[in-house]
This record gives structure tokens, C-alpha cells and sequence, in this order.
């Protein structure tokens, strides 16, 4: 053991190996993946063929070798199945709760950048609004033009007074 807080502790001889990175949700992750394998076309066909062979060869094969008599009602095809049903539903739940999951926190993030387009939305008109009304103090060309032309316009009219003045 290390007397230090800046050396490595050394490492424990285990009998077996520790997984460094361990995933907390892989059972979530493979019952999801099951769940949408069993909702598609691809295992209705699969599970369809398994039924006929195992009908198929339970009819008509050869009657030593039959296993689910069609007397009794194919019983094990039955449990077979009741079997399947009852690891799918559980399984299927799961992949729903899961997507629900899911979906809260998505609608939770979409909530909070409405909120925050929201607020950059205002924060905008409130800076276009003071913007206008600064604008609204600053002189224009059309009023700084008629403000020269007045001016221009008196200081004609303070020169002829004057030439009128030198000449009386």
C-alpha cells in the first residue's frame, strides 16, 4: 500500500477479471433491442415458419420422432409460445418505459430552448426598441439638410441687412 496521496495504489490479483466499464442500463438497452426485433415483419415471418415446421413435422413426420402430438393438441408448441408471450410482454413494457423516459426528457430540453429563444427573443425587441428611440434623437440628413438651408437662409438675409446698413 502506497504511504503517499501522489503514488498509485498497487493492483489486486483478482481470480476474475473486473469489467472496468460497466454499463448500468444493458439490460434496458438488450430488452429494448428485443422488443423492437419482435415488432417487426421480419420476426412475424420467422415466428410464422417456426409454427408450420413445428406443425408440419409434428403432422406428418415420422410418428417416432414426434414430440407435441396433435392428439393432446400440439401442448408443447402451446407452452412454446405462452412462454414467449410471457418474456415479451414484460420486455415490450420495459422498451415502452424506457421511450417514455426518453421522450419526458426530450420534451423537457425542447421546453427549456423555447424558454431560452423565448427570452433571446425579448432581449432582442428590447434592444430594437431602445435602438429606435436613440434613432429618433439622431439627427437626419433630410433635417440636418433643412436646418443648413435655414441657416444658409439667415445668413443671407444678416448680409443684405448689413450691405443695406453700409449703404445708408
Amino acid at each position: 500500500m502506497a504511504d503517499r496521496l501522489d503514488t498509485p495504489k498497487e493492483a489486486k490479483r483478482s481470480w476474475f477479471p473486473r469489467r472496468s466499464s460497466r454499463n448500468e442500463d444493458s439490460f434496458g438497452q438488450s430488452a429494448e433491442g428485443i422488443a423492437r426485433f419482435m415488432g417487426t415483419p421480419k420476426f412475424l415471418v420467422w415466428m410464422t415458419l417456426f409454427c408450420i415446421i413445428w406443425l408440419a413435422w409434428n403432422t406428418f413426420g415420422p410418428a417416432d420422432l414426434r414430440f407435441d402430438k396433435a392428439a393432446n393438441g400440439f401442448t408443447a408448441l402451446t407452452l412454446m409460445l405462452s412462454l414467449q408471450a410471457s418474456y415479451s410482454a414484460p420486455l415490450i413494457l420495459l422498451a415502452q418505459n424506457r421511450q417514455a423516459d426518453r421522450d419526458r426528457v426530450t420534451a423537457e430540453q425542447d421546453r427549456q430552448r423555447g424558454e431560452r429563444n423565448l427570452a433571446d427573443t425579448e432581449y432582442l425587441a428590447r434592444e430594437m426598441a431602445s435602438l429606435r428611440i436613440a434613432l429618433g434623437e439622431v439627427a437626419t440628413r433630410d433635417f440636418l439638410r433643412s436646418e443648413l438651408r435655414n441657416l444658409l437662409e439667415e445668413l443671407e438675409k444678416e448680409r443684405s441687412n448689413e450691405r443695406e446698413e453700409e449703404l445708408d
